[in-house]
C-alpha cells in the first residue's frame, strides 16, 4: 500500500501523526507529510486510521 498527503489540503491538524507516528512527520509549518512509502503490512491498518481521521481528506492511497 502507498498512500500520499495532498499538500493543497493538510491544514495541519496533525490527527494523522497523533493516529499513526510511525508513517507521519510534521514540517516548520505544521503540514504532515508520509516518512514511509511503502506503508509495511503491519502498519496498513494504522494508515486507513490516519486517512479516516483526516478532517481536510488530505491523505489518500495512491493506486499502483
Amino acid at each position: 500500500m502507498r498512500i500520499r498527503v495532498d499538500p493543497e489540503k493538510c491544514q495541519g491538524h496533525a490527527r494523522c501523526i497523533g493516529v499513526a507516528p510511525q508513517l507521519f512527520d510534521v514540517d516548520d509549518y505544521g503540514l504532515s507529510s508520509v516518512t514511509r512509502d511503502p506503508v509495511p503490512k503491519d502498519l496498513e491498518e494504522k494508515a486507513l486510521l490516519a486517512i479516516a481521521n483526516c478532517p481536510e481528506y488530505a491523505i489518500e492511497v495512491v493506486s499502483e
